[in-house]
């Protein structure tokens, strides 16, 4: 992720959560992550945002680790019941078969696409076997900054696809759509949910 799209992010969370707030706690993606986890599990919220999908996991005891290149971002997740946030970046999440599952959901379209492949692999090698794998991305093409000038990486869905069975992943649901982000911008979107 850029300096500039961290910064970005720092200036606007306050606006990034109060967009997504209600879809975090009502969207359908993140209930099924949940069920698709064993009860207690242990989860990495990889770009956890303001904290409301890391707190919905809490508060069905699971045990999160949320992590987030944003240090404001971080600190509206610590705000929230029962969520213990830090900042870190993509290339910081180590470690072999320690989570049930990771929860990547808008975060890896601001990978560069030389380092996608990359982050997928360690957050394979990151998850237990059968750990569930969620990633929501932008369909499109090319890369680069948005009206905000947050950098964004687009994919088609079989080049997506193709990438996380190139990791090990096994996709089993998919669900697509499209909807404005926080510049306003309607885009299409997909939804994988697979495990390793």
């Amino acid at each position: 992720m850029t300096n500039e799209t961290v910064r970005i992010y720092d200036e606007k969370a306050a606006d990034y959560a109060a967009m997504t707030d209600d879809y975090n706690t009502e969207d359908p993606h993140l209930s099924a992550f949940i069920d698709a986890v064993p009860k207690g599990g242990h989860v990495l919220d990889l770009g956890c945002g303001p904290g409301m999908a890391a707190a919905r996991m809490v508060a069905t005891g699971l045990s999160v680790d949320a992590v987030d290149a944003s240090s404001s971002m971080v600190n509206l997740a610590n705000g929230r019941q029962g969520v213990t946030a830090r900042q870190a970046s993509f290339d910081q999440i180590e470690g072999a078969a320690i989570y049930d599952g990771v929860w990547a959901n808008f975060s890896l379209l601001h990978a560069p696409r030389g380092d996608f492949p990359r982050h997928l692999a360690a957050l394979h090698r990151a998850l237990r076997p059968r750990g569930a794998f969620f990633i929501g991305m932008k369909l499109g093409t090319g890369e680069g900054p948005d009206r905000l000038g947050r950098f964004y990486t687009y994919y088609s869905e079989d080049e997506l696809t193709e990438l996380l069975a190139d990791a090990g992943f096994t996709i089993t649901g998919r669900r697509h759509g499209n909807a404005p982000g926080l510049d306003g911008t309607p885009s299409d979107w997909i939804a994988l949910a697979s495990h390793a």
